[in-house]
C-alpha cells in the first residue's frame, strides 16, 4: 500500500471531492481524520472505510473557526501521534455578477476556502516540521488559469489559496514539508446542485478521478514534489 503506516487529516471528508480523497487514502493503507461539518456524514464515511479495513477517525469541525481546527490537530495527534498528509478539501461556492453577490457569500467562500485552509495548514505544521516529514494538499480551481463568469468571489478565494500555497511551499521545503495545488475542473459533486444552467454532470470529472491525483502527490518518493497539478475533464474546460 502507497500510504501503510501514514496518518492523514481530509477536511470536507463528507462528500464530493473530500470523501473520496478520505476513501482513496484509506485504501492504500492510511489512517484517516475526517473533518466536515455534518457529523451524519462523517460518520457514514467512517463505516465505509472501516468496513473495507480501514481506519478512519469522525471530527466535526468547521474549518472557518480555529479553535475547531486545533482540536482537530489535536484529536488526530492523541490518537494516533503523527500527521503526515492533508487535504483541504473543503469548500463553498456561489456564482452571481459582482453586482449581485451578496457580500456574506463573498465573506463565506474567503472564509472556508481560503481562511479555513490556512488554519488546517497552521495547526499541522508543527508536528510535521517535527517529523522531518510531510505533505500538504490543496484543493485548488481551473479558475486561476480561466476566467469564468460569476465566479469572482470564488476565484478570488482560489487565488489567494494558490498564492499561499506557492509561498508556503518555499518556506517549508527546508523542513522536508511538501505543499502543492490540486487544480480541478468542473467536478461532479453536490456543489452543483442547487447552481441553474449547471454543466452536465456526465462530461465532468469524477471526485475518484481527484482522489486519484491526490494520492500521486501524497505518495510520491521523499525526494520529489508534486507543487501544481491540474485535472480537467477530457473535453477540455466546461
Amino acid at each position: 500500500m502507497k500510504l501503510a503506516g501514514q496518518i492523514a487529516v481530509v477536511t470536507g471528508a463528507g462528500r464530493g471531492i473530500g470523501r473520496a480523497v478520505a476513501v482513496r487514502l484509506a485504501r492504500e493503507g492510511a489512517a484517516v481524520a475526517l473533518a466536515a461539518r455534518s457529523a451524519p456524514e462523517l460518520e457514514g464515511v467512517a463505516r465505509e472505510i472501516a468496513q473495507a479495513g480501514g481506519r478512519a477517525l469522525a471530527v466535526p469541525t468547521d474549518v472557518r473557526q480555529e479553535a475547531l481546527v486545533e482540536a482537530l490537530a489535536r484529536r488526530t495527534l492523541a490518537e494516533w501521534g503523527r500527521v503526515d498528509v492533508l487535504v483541504n478539501a473543503a469548500g463553498l461556492a456561489t456564482f452571481a455578477p459582482v453586482t449581485d453577490l451578496k457580500l456574506d457569500d463573498w465573506d463565506q467562500m474567503l472564509a472556508v476556502n481560503l481562511r479555513g485552509a490556512v488554519l488546517c495548514c497552521r495547526a499541522v505544521l508543527p508536528a510535521m516540521i517535527a517529523q522531518h516529514r510531510g505533505t500538504i494538499v490543496n484543493v485548488g480551481s481551473v479558475v486561476t488559469s480561466r476566467a469564468l463568469t460569476g465566479s469572482a468571489a470564488y476565484t478570488a478565494s482560489k487565488y489567494g489559496l494558490l498564492g499561499f500555497s506557492r509561498v508556503l511551499a518555499e518556506d517549508m521545503r527546508g523542513h522536508g514539508v511538501r505543499v502543492g495545488v490540486l487544480s480541478a475542473g468542473a467536478t461532479d459533486t453536490p456543489l452543483w446542485d442547487a447552481m441553474p444552467a449547471a454543466p452536465a454532470r456526465d462530461r465532468m470529472v469524477r471526485p475518484d478521478q481527484v482522489a486519484e491525483a491526490a494520492l500521486l502527490m501524497a505518495s510520491l518518493d521523499a525526494n520529489a514534489t508534486l507543487e501544481e497539478l491540474t485535472l480537467l475533464p477530457a473535453g477540455g474546460i466546461l
